[in-house]
């Protein structure tokens, strides 16, 4: 099983300040493969953060852009966009509880954002759309570059880490168009066809001060 650091900070700060010198606590990992396990161009490639506090979980993510984005002309800032894994985006499943139900967030280079619980049971993966994380979110567009923030309350997960746990989860882009459409994943969940919703795979994002 694939393994992340989360590193703690004493004082929280807001998600917008996605240069904030804090992000250099982090234990940066670099993601460069497909979900298939196939290596992508460098040019697909990106970057992620995670931070915690008292009161909130922090993931930063900074993805190379080379091609022309794939976002909502009208982005819709205020309220969850459903669909919005159709354009490029983001994403970090995450839960406590391995294979009772995950928590899925989302971010696209326009601020555009979703948030969703996977219940798992006998008859399989359910939604609930109407799951409400109260997550904040962030995005800056750079030269060859795209800056994506989320601060989590843990409230969200009706759970909070102590440092030493274990708590599991993926992480995703996904970039570009038609054929040509990218899904990369931080540990590989190894299906025929893009999906990253295989809770097996999950790595582990251990909680340390």
């Amino acid at each position: 099983m694939k393994r992340a650091k989360v590193c703690f900070i004493v004082d929280d700060f807001c998600i917008d300040e996605l240069d904030s010198g804090v992000w250099k606590v982090a234990k940066r990992e670099l993601v460069c493969e497909y979900w298939s396990g196939e290596k992508a161009p460098k040019e697909r490639h990106f970057l992620f953060d995670l931070l915690w506090s008292e009161n909130a979980f922090y993931v930063r993510f900074e993805a190379f852009q080379h091609e022309p984005l794939v976002v909502s002309q009208k982005p819709n800032l205020k309220s969850k966009t459903i669909g919005l894994w159709e354009r490029d985006v983001c994403e970090i499943f995450v839960t406590p509880f391995r294979f009772q139900r995950y928590f899925e967030f989302e971010v696209s280079p326009s601020g555009e954002w979703v948030d969703l619980e996977i219940i798992l049971d006998s008859n399989g993966r359910l939604t609930n759309w109407d799951y409400e994380s109260k997550m904040q979110v962030a995005s800056f567009i750079a030269k060859d570059r795209i800056f994506m923030g989320m601060k989590i309350p843990w409230e969200a997960f009706n759970n909070k880490p102590q440092a030493g746990d274990i708590w599991f989860g993926n992480l995703f882009r996904c970039v570009g168009r038609g054929e040509n459409r990218g899904y990369l994943a931080w540990s590989a969940t190894e299906t025929l066809k893009p999906n990253f919703h295989v809770p097996e795979k999950f790595g582990g994002f251990e909680f340390v001060r």
